[in-house]
């Protein structure tokens, strides 16, 4: 009785809990907080003490003395450090409601299509310590499709790749349910280090995580420029492995394109084992819709194309990119008794 009272006082939400960005989705409001899954931690009498989340720890990463450490609590998609991820969940859960703690919202959450019962249980766990009253999951790929406008409940094969932060998403998806699917661990962080480690090869130049995913954000390219330039220049600065002092070094979208081929391929390869498990009837469905690309990855210049070439299919990238899975959770915590068969819970 208490909590179905606490629950009509409660603003319900969705959460795309990502490796790299958290978004929230407030039933009514729509996507009221997206900020960096990032946690500052100091330790305090050998207990771990919460500094800062979000965009505020996000600006500490690489920049920490050594008593504070910038953590991100998911690694691929899932719980990496559980304290700190419940830390973080009750931290939004609370900004968003900004009401103190006497508020128990009910919450779906989206989880890897290819994470454990364990990792799921970890997930649902830090909801509710964190104060959820009743916590629902959802697949990322079966969110991302709703996002994206997909008629996941009809008779017909649909199928979207999301590439997220720490994972990328591949499924078919049919009649309500995911028909095949597939995880690979790959994602922005991965493009990420591929940069670090090609700058750090190429020029003996150590540059931060920072430094490399604003390179991603400003040249990243799945394929060289298509008129054989080198394409668009970005300067970077970092230190000299060799004489020890800061260094600034320019680099061409090319190069990132070259540092981003281990990653896109497998990528591509992800997609390519997907179609070849999809039955006949659906994949003739897929023919005709072609492929949708959600997920900050999809942003990645010429990755369409580059998948376009390797299936022969038609790819499109969706309208939001972003937040196609924010949105799909949302909506499968608007209409929960239409989408229900979506959902589901550990207990």
């Amino acid at each position: 009785m208490f909590s179905r009272l606490l629950g009509l006082m409660s603003s319900d939400m969705a959460i795309d809990l990502g490796t790299a960005n958290t978004l929230v989705y407030v039933k009514g409001r729509g996507i009221v907080l997206s900020e960096p899954s990032v946690v500052a931690v100091t330790e305090v009498r050998g207990r771990k003490q919460v500094l800062a989340v979000g965009n505020e720890a996000k600006r500490m990463v690489g920049r920490t003395p050594g008593n504070i450490t910038a953590i991100r609590p998911l690694r691929d998609g899932v719980i990496a450090d559980f304290e700190s991820a419940e830390e973080m969940i009750k931290h939004f859960i609370r900004k968003v409601h900004n009401r103190g703690s006497w508020f128990s919202p009910q919450i779906v959450i989206c989880v890897p299509s290819g994470s454990t019962a364990v990792e799921r249980r970890a997930i649902q766990e830090s909801a509710e310590s964190a104060g959820a009253r009743k916590v629902f999951l959802i697949e990322e790929p079966m969110a991302a499709a709703i996002g994206t406008g997909l008629g996941v409940t009809e008779p017909s094969g649909s199928m979207v790749v999301d590439i997220g932060g720490g994972t990328t998403e591949v499924a078919v998806i049919s009649l309500g349910g995911i028909v095949y699917a597939r995880s690979a661990r790959v994602g922005g962080d991965h493009m990420d280090d591929a940069i670090l480690a090609y700058i750090r090869r190429n020029y003996n130049l150590l540059i931060g995580e920072s430094s490399a995913e604003r390179l991603k954000i400003e040249l990243g390219a799945a394929s060289m420029p298509l008129d054989g330039s080198p394409g668009p220049l970005y300067a970077v600065k970092g230190r000299d492995l060799v004489q020890g002092v800061p260094r600034e070094v320019t680099v061409s979208q090319a190069q990132i394109a070259e540092a981003l081929a281990e990653p896109v391929s497998q990528i591509v390869e992800a997609v390519q084992s997907v179609l070849e498990n999809t039955p006949p009837e659906l994949a003739g469905d897929i023919v005709e819709k072609g492929i949708v690309l959600s997920g900050g990855g999809a942003l990645l210049t010429r990755l369409d194309d580059v998948l376009r070439q390797a299936t022969g299919l038609p790819v499109i990238v969706a309208e939001n990119p972003l937040s196609c899975v924010a949105l799909g959770t949302g909506r499968a915590l608007e209409e929960v008794k239409q989408l229900k068969g979506v959902l589901s819970s550990m207990y």
